[in-house]
């Protein structure tokens, strides 16, 4: 049995990989900060049928800003595989949080690697990087392959690139199996409420119930090249079972505006997006990434990966849950009113 370790286990692409594992037969381990609240809600289901998975996800507290944990832990579980997903992954938010965010995206990835070292593991292990393709920002050629120069435009992209090279660094340096995978954007029903593909899904249902009138978003015009969370979760599996590490852009080739996902999202539920969105200069970034577009043909002739879900699939997905979501909201706000008299 293959023994996997996740950082950002309970976020999207942690929860999807850690199911991904999971089916797959691994003993899989994620690390998971001590709080005040739990934040486990995306990998709670994984715990209900023991039939199923048995005793063979584990949760351990932990810090991206503590190394002497990550090293021991480390050298007591032993892991084959470790994906480095956790990071202060918001972009906008990171304009606010500059060095908080150099820390735990960029900083933490030193930690990691340098764990990886004192644990004795270098040779033994395989390592994942969530690298991104903000990374690109101000974009010097389209589409972006694994050769387009870097221009992160962010404060997190300038952490991701930070990343990205001591990743190739560890590699070329101490012979570790250490893989880049550069992420295009990637969406699904578990994608935080506050990213903007969400914020329309969640806005457009909750509208349509009436639970919303309206629903405020920046720059329209940016273009992204969207894809599944749980088919990318996938090529970060197959980037680690080839015979030797590289890097690969991980995107559908396809490219969409915002105006072009809010159409299709209220489009699903017969709304006029136009009667509905409103704009406000709060949630535009100080310096813009106008378009990303990936070339993922290296990821298809190597590791034998490629896209299956469409645009427009993708945005129904992520509709149909959180329309289920709102109306379950709706009902219970509405027996609650019956129960008060009101």
């Amino acid at each position: 049995m293959k023994r996997a370790l996740i950082t950002g286990i309970t976020g999207q692409d942690g929860s999807y990989l850690a199911e991904f594992l999971l089916e797959k037969g691994y003993e899989v381990h994620g690390v998971i900060r001590r709080a005040s609240t739990f934040n486990t809600k995306r990998i709670d289901h994984l715990y209900e049928d023991p039939h199923v998975h048995g005793k063979k996800l584990f949760l351990h507290y932990g810090d991206l800003a503590d190394s002497v944990q990550m090293v021991k832990l480390l050298y007591e579980l032993k892991p084959q595989e470790v994906y480095h997903l956790g990071a202060q992954s918001h972009v906008r938010v990171s304009f606010d949080i500059p060095e908080y965010t150099g820390d735990v995206t960029g900083l933490a990835t030193v930690r990691i690697l340098e764990a990886i070292r004192e644990a004795g593991l270098l040779g033994k292990v395989r390592f994942y990087q969530a690298s991104s393709s903000e990374m690109f920002g101000k974009v010097q050629e389209v589409p972006q392959s694994e050769t387009t120069p870097f221009w992160p435009r962010s404060p997190y992209g300038c952490a991701k690139v930070f990343s990205y090279w001591l990743t190739v660094n560890f590699r070329e340096s101490y012979d570790l199996f250490a893989s880049n995978g550069i992420l295009f954007n990637h969406e699904s029903p578990r994608r935080g409420e506050t990213f903007v593909t969400r914020k329309i899904s969640r806005a457009a249902a909750r509208i349509k119930v009436g639970l919303q009138e309206h629903l405020y978003l920046g720059n329209l015009d940016a273009k992204r090249d969207w894809g599944y969370a749980p088919e990318y979760v996938e090529a970060m599996w197959l980037m680690l079972q080839q015979d030797r590490p590289d890097d690969y852009v991980i995107a559908t080739g396809e490219t969409h505006s915002v105006r072009e996902f809010c159409e299709a999202a209220f489009g699903c539920l017969d709304l006029d997006w136009e009667e509905y969105v409103r704009h406000d200069t709060r949630y535009e970034r100080p310096a813009e990434v106008d378009l990303l577009l990936g070339d993922a043909s290296k990821a298809k002739r190597e590791i034998g990966w490629e896209s299956r879900t469409p645009f427009k699939e993708l945005v129904r997905v992520m509709v149909d849950h959180d329309l289920h979501e709102a109306r379950t909201e709706r009902a219970y706000q509405e027996a609650r009113a019956s129960q008060s008299g009101t």
